[in-house]
């Protein structure tokens, strides 16, 4: 089985969080924070406690990631899903684009 391929229908623009750099201001974590929701629960509720300034990503309903640096945190404003993308991923090819 191959992997597949997979792109937005539209240009979607997601919201953006730089680690290392937004998690330096308060106010930058706490609306990263209520940019992601739940996605298992029908009201989707706010993951309040998604980002911690310690480095951590919890996926709401699937684990925790370890963010280093330079990564950036994608939140998708239809769904609240975040998305976490490697620095190196952000900064090699252009196919990332961040303000």
């Amino acid at each position: 089985m191959a992997l597949r391929t997979a792109g937005t229908t539209t240009t979607i623009v997601l919201q953006a969080f730089l680690v290392g750099t937004d998690d330096t201001v308060p106010a930058d974590v706490g609306a990263l924070n209520l940019a992601i929701l739940d996605d298992q629960n029908v009201s989707h509720p706010i993951w309040p406690t998604a980002y911690a300034q310690v480095g951590t990503l919890m996926i709401p309903n699937r684990g925790i990631l370890k963010c280093l640096p330079g990564d950036l945190i994608a939140v998708d404003p239809a769904t609240g899903w975040p998305i976490l993308i490697s620095k190196g991923a952000a900064a090699a090819g252009g196919d990332w684009d961040h303000s």
